[in-house]
């Protein structure tokens, strides 16, 4: 009668949007100014003026019927133009609008990716902590979602596990830098040592296996020393999935790109995929009038240096109480060593202090929580006691 999994998947939300819908309803019930709800991934930052302002222009100086009509299918190829020549402007990949898909957010560049290379019998390789829905997405096209756990002093991928796991099943391995949840960037040196090893591993199978970078905090980091290597310039089978949501503060809006690298093998046919994979989901002409602010604001962010004072607040604050920490270079999660081994037990506790936390099983790694300090500075300051309070309770206060 009913499709069992999407059953399944549509009955149970998933833990952080059930935080998030209990953290609505705590807040009703005591006020909201007393609950302290780090669930979810919801920019605080209001979204660089230039995206109003072109707004107002693009409503003001378009016509109607053109603004807000159908584009193409793969997106307005001036769109498509602009932000490609920005792209290779910025990150000295050359790439042209030919070979971007203009989506609806990072979760459609997703899924039309995996569904476009997607082969009978084929292994999708992720470094865990990853984000929680990578599974919904790699098994919804069909593929097997193989976990590697990264190292737990740094959160960076373990390579010998990584050269284990790759086998001729292998036909993608799925990186998130700067990393849902744990913040962490990987730096040029990973960089050379993934794409060294996806190599070698390609000419030992006599074929492609497809580094795809899922980018939606690109531009979210925070210290000079930190850059976010660009996978085109150091392997040509990559395809890069972005999304405005996070960079601009757009997360309703839905607007995002693929980027297929033109060096990749067969690069024309796996676009070409991508498009058909586009229609088979419905994924077709995403927002009109946002893919056009988009192009015009493109490369642009939000205020970081809020992010910037949140995280410092918060790591330097609970490093102090005791707890353990991995040091976020990008995006507004931070990553913390729950203070027992039940990590839901850990997180029910802090619940009594209204300290509301993601416990990192659904990240693919137990025994951590993910706290997203996209928030009011305020309520960092405000929650820290808190956490000084849950922390007495572990006897983990210097």
């Amino acid at each position: 009668m009913l499709n069992e999994r999407m059953y399944g998947l549509g009955s149970k939300r998933s833990t952080i949007r059930e935080l998030f819908e209990y953290a609505k309803v705590r807040s009703a019930e005591i006020g909201a100014e007393n609950v302290f709800d780090f669930s979810i991934g919801n920019p605080s930052v209001p979204a660089p003026d230039a995206v109003n302002e072109t707004i107002k222009r693009l409503v003001a100086e378009t016509p109607s019927v053109a603004l807000h009509g159908y584009t193409s299918a793969q997106g307005d190829k001036t769109v498509r133009d602009k932000i490609a020549e920005n792209y290779a402007r910025r990150f000295g990949a050359a790439i042209s609008g030919d070979d971007l898909y203009m989506t609806c957010g990072a979760a459609a560049s997703l899924t039309i990716t995996l569904n476009a290379l997607y082969e009978t019998g084929d292994e999708v390789i992720v470094f865990a902590p990853y984000f929680a829905e990578y599974r919904v997405f790699v098994e919804g096209a069909g593929a097997k979602l193989v976990v590697v756990r990264s190292d737990e002093k740094t959160m960076l991928p373990d390579f010998e596990t990584l050269k284990k796991a790759i086998n001729p099943h292998t036909k993608a391995v799925l990186i998130n830098s700067p990393n849902n949840p744990s913040g962490v960037v990987y730096g040029e040196d990973v960089m050379r040592k993934l794409c060294d090893l996806l190599k070698a591993k390609s000419g030992e199978y006599g074929k492609p296996v497809f580094l795809i970078s899922d980018e939606p905090y690109r531009e979210l980091v925070y210290d000079k020393k930190t850059a976010v290597p660009c996978p085109m310039k150091y392997y040509k089978d990559s395809v890069v999935c972005y999304s405005y949501s996070k960079s601009l503060s757009l997360p309703g809006e839905r607007v995002g790109y693929i980027a297929v690298n033109p060096q990749a093998t067969n690069a024309k046919a796996i676009y070409a995929a991508v498009c058909g994979a586009g229609r088979s989901l419905g994924f077709v002409c995403a927002p009109a009038l946002f893919q056009r602010v988009a192009a015009e604001c493109d490369g642009m962010t939000a205020d970081l240096s809020v992010y910037k004072r949140n995280r410092d607040l918060l790591y330097n604050g609970l490093t102090a109480c005791g707890f353990t920490c991995i040091y976020p270079d990008g995006a507004f999660y931070l990553f913390m060593k729950a203070a027992e081994a039940d990590t839901q037990a850990f997180c029910e506790r802090a619940k009594k202090y209204e300290l509301l936390l993601v416990a990192g099983d659904d990240f693919g790694y137990a025994g951590w929580v993910r706290i997203a300090y996209c928030v009011n500075t305020d309520r960092i300051e405000k929650a820290l006691p808190l956490f000084r309070k849950l922390a007495e309770e572990y006897n983990l206060c210097k």
